[in-house]
């Protein structure tokens, strides 16, 4: 059997087309370009696979049966170019995404940004001053004085005022 013309230049075209669209630096055109090259890549194993002939599964009649493993390749060649594909579409998708946003953060929502606006929250200047007339609270697990009992000594209360304890 000789290979028709016409395929072998529609394959050759479908070669040439497919890497010259892989070769563009747009996400969108080199999927076209992977698409197209996986065509010819089938039409290139089908042209390849040689003289059609019975079914091999169905066993009668005359003549030779055809090759089953070209047919197999081009099957996994299919399923193998809609992965990519398939790959190619979720990052053409994801760039185009990132590029409407410019930006990949997190929004503030309405009621945070009146939050940080407002007023509310700014308060006094808190001083050294306050912080050492404030009372210190103790753990519940501290129930117990370590300074013998005298509980108004000058030693603890120097010590809650300065936040030093003496040794």
């Amino acid at each position: 059997m000789t290979t028709p013309l016409v395929l072998v230049i529609v394959m050759m075209v479908l070669f040439a087309c497919g890497i010259y669209l892989m070769l563009d630096r747009t996400l969108t055109r080199v999927l076209l370009g992977f698409l197209l090259v996986g065509n010819g890549a089938n039409l290139l194993i089908f042209l390849m696979s040689g003289s059609f002939g019975r079914s091999p599964i169905v066993g009668g009649g005359e003549g030779e049966t055809s090759d089953p493993l070209p047919q197999a390749f081009i099957l996994t060649a299919i399923v193998i170019t809609f992965g990519v594909s398939a790959f190619l579409l979720a990052l053409i998708y994801r760039s185009w995404r990132l590029a409407q946003d410019q930006s990949d953060t997190v929004r503030d929502d309405d009621s945070d940004l009146e939050i940080g606006t407002s007023d509310a929250l700014a308060g006094d200047e808190v001083t050294d001053e306050d912080v050492a007339e404030t009372p210190e609270t103790s753990d519940d697990s501290d129930d117990t004085d370590t300074t013998g009992g005298a509980a108004d000594s000058p030693r603890t209360a120097d010590a809650t005022t300065t936040g030093k304890e003496h040794a």
